[in-house]
């Protein structure tokens, strides 16, 4: 039997569609809930052997909405407590759009969450300046706005510095971390971050935002990639290491495709210099 160039071609438009179909349709019923734990190292330069092996807890992007309904978030909270990190970091974007009908519920779901050395949250672009940072801080956590912070751990000193979404300025970033004492983590929602990170000479750097791509096409990759000096995982500029969470929720459409959403355990450890 010969095939025609036209019904070859109808025939694999047809299987591309099918898998396409098939694919967004798990991504949108099964991979977005299974959330997973991610464990990762972060090299940090200068790190003092006290704090060599300091286990933080990073939990981001929740997006708690219509479309990302508690249990989901649950899940990963209780995932996060599981691994008993020695600190929490909530990256940003616990609501979509700033909507307020989901600042205090998510802000309830939170509340579970505690560590050792404390619970340090920084805003999303999502999130609005008032009532979520509010809610927050109403369940005892310690919200960064351009603000630093100093932990004491075992004789040694971290300073914890968290940035607003639209805090990018080089210049603005150093005025914050004017004086800091210790090893300087930086918690930035926006990767991109690790340009000034890197001009400033910053260790460290624990960031969320892009949901790894959220959609990952197989052969082609994340859309988003070329946004981002890292998607997701770990990465580096000059001096600075960073790791970027996939984070726990979805925005504008809800599915993952190749990508699963995650809550990360990031171990800090001296970083060899080459």
């Amino acid at each position: 039997m010969t095939i025609t160039r036209r019904a070859a071609i109808k025939t694999i438009v047809a299987t591309g569609v099918g898998s396409a179909v098939a694919g967004i349709t798990y991504g949108t019923a099964v991979e977005r809930h299974q959330i997973g734990i991610t464990a990762a190292t972060l090299p940090v330069s200068g790190l003092p052997i006290a704090l060599d092996g300091l286990r933080v807890g990073l939990i981001t992007d929740i997006h708690h909405s219509r479309l990302v309904p508690a249990p989901d978030i649950v899940q990963a909270l209780e995932l996060a407590m599981s691994a008993r990190p020695d600190l929490i970091v909530l990256g940003g974007d616990y609501v979509t759009f700033g909507d307020r009908a989901f600042v205090g519920p998510v802000a309830d779901l939170l509340a579970s969450l505690h560590a050792p050395h404390g619970v340090f949250a920084i805003l999303g672009n999502h999130d609005d300046d008032r009532d979520m940072p509010a809610a927050l801080a109403g369940k005892g956590f310690s919200v960064l706005k351009d603000q630093r912070t100093q932990v004491s751990i075992r004789g040694e000193t971290l300073t914890l510095a968290g940035i607003r979404f639209w805090t990018r300025r080089a210049d603005n970033i150093a005025r914050i971390l004017k004086g800091a004492e210790g090893t300087v983590l930086l918690l930035a929602h926006d990767p991109r971050r690790l340009v000034e990170a890197a001009t400033l000479d910053v260790p460290a750097v624990l960031s969320g935002h892009t949901h790894g791509g959220q959609i990952v096409v197989p052969g082609v990759g994340a859309i988003a990639r070329r946004s981002f000096p890292v998607l997701s995982g770990l990465g580096s500029r000059d001096n600075t290491s960073i790791f970027v969470s996939r984070g726990v929720g979805t925005v504008y459409v809800p599915v993952r495709i190749n990508c699963p959403p995650e809550v990360a355990m990031v171990t800090l450890r001296q970083r060899v210099r080459a």
